[in-house]
């Protein structure tokens, strides 16, 4: 696999970082979760999963750098919380 930077809103290189992959998929370079009442929140974590925290102004920047024009909707919303199914 082969990745290319999009970017990070962090200086001097430091996390947290999208890569995108030469398979289609986003890889997030960051600081691992460590809250243990964050961690018990999350639903089916495999064998080798983590959670990074990424701020929502990177996922927004790099959406729009990379996402064809008007498919801004592509993630949309409900009450200001993102969701899984629209």
């Amino acid at each position: 696999m082969r990745m290319r930077f999009l970017g990070s809103t962090s200086e001097a290189g430091a996390c947290p970082t999208l890569y995108e992959t030469d398979r289609g998929t986003i890889v997030v370079q960051g600081l691992q979760v460590t809250d243990a009442e964050a961690l018990a929140d999350l639903r089916d974590v495999l064998d080798g999963e983590g959670a990074v925290e990424v701020p929502r102004e990177l996922i927004t920047e790099i959406a729009r750098r990379v996402l064809p024009e008007g498919s801004a909707t592509a993630f949309p919303t409900c009450g200001g919380a993102p969701t899984a199914t629209g």
